[in-house]
């Protein structure tokens, strides 16, 4: 609010001579009449508070844009080819949508079906799932699930394990885990020995890294071309940022 009276004060004095201005030269009771007439202004005229955080929060939103646009690049590799990210849609699609998510998330599993249904309708593009477990032992306990299935069995058996914890809605306790590893068709004592290996934990940490690279502290966030889009968006959403983004 002070910046916003700051703005308001400077607005008001633009009409008089540059000289004619100097707040520091005032005496305290010149200071306390201006102050007075600033809030009668604003009383008067409220929409000018509204003008005023309008175009604050436009500013910020382009600062941040750019800032997320230096930060994809750097970190395009990362993002986009690091070699052990699951991948699925189409391979050689003209978009690549990153989701970093986590099984405990409500609304990563809320976005699950819509993304699902973006990549299968469009039919032209390339989806990389990365593993983000920031919600508690829980999270990371499904993520370390995930990524042992993967490398263990590969990337189909990776979407199976994936679509079957986004549902869970039991504690992914060690019993828990190793049922669904056998109603998955693998061997859940396999599978849970893997969960604590150096692969397991180095994969998760290389994400984790990437995140704070990117500024990444919440799920879903997605990254489309040079953009993030930080929370959930609905399907329709997401068709129009793809379509934005092809131009």
């Amino acid at each position: 609010m002070k910046r916003i009276l700051a703005t308001t004060a400077l607005a008001l004095t633009m009409a008089a001579p540059v000289a004619a201005f100097d707040i520091d030269s005032m005496s305290d009771s010149e200071r306390a009449a201006f102050g007075e007439q600033i809030r009668a202004y604003l009383l008067e005229n409220p929409e000018v508070i509204m003008e005023a955080v309008a175009v604050l929060e436009e500013r910020q939103a382009s600062a941040q844009g750019a800032n997320d646009i230096a930060m994809i690049a750097a970190n395009a590799d990362a993002i986009f080819e690091d070699g052990y990210s699951w991948v699925g849609g189409n391979p050689d699609g003209d978009i690549t949508l990153v989701e970093f998510v986590d099984y405990r998330c409500g609304y990563c599993r809320k976005a699950h079906d819509e993304v699902a249904k973006l990549v299968e309708s469009d039919g032209n593009i390339r989806l990389i799932v990365k593993e983000f477990p920031i919600l508690g032992e829980a999270s990371l306990a499904s993520s370390r699930f995930a990524v042992a299935v993967k490398q263990l069995h590969g990337s189909d058996a990776y979407k199976l394990a994936h679509d079957a914890l986004i549902s869970m809605r039991k504690e992914p306790s060690e019993k828990a885990l190793g049922k669904l590893a056998s109603s998955l068709g693998f061997d859940g004592d396999e599978i849970i020995a893997r969960m604590e290996s150096d692969e397991v934990t180095d994969e998760l940490r290389r994400t984790q890294e990437l995140a704070r690279a990117l500024q990444i502290s919440g799920t879903p966030t997605f990254v489309m071309k040079d953009e993030l889009l930080r929370g959930y968006m609905p399907l329709d959403g997401m068709r129009e940022m793809v379509a934005e983004k092809r131009g």
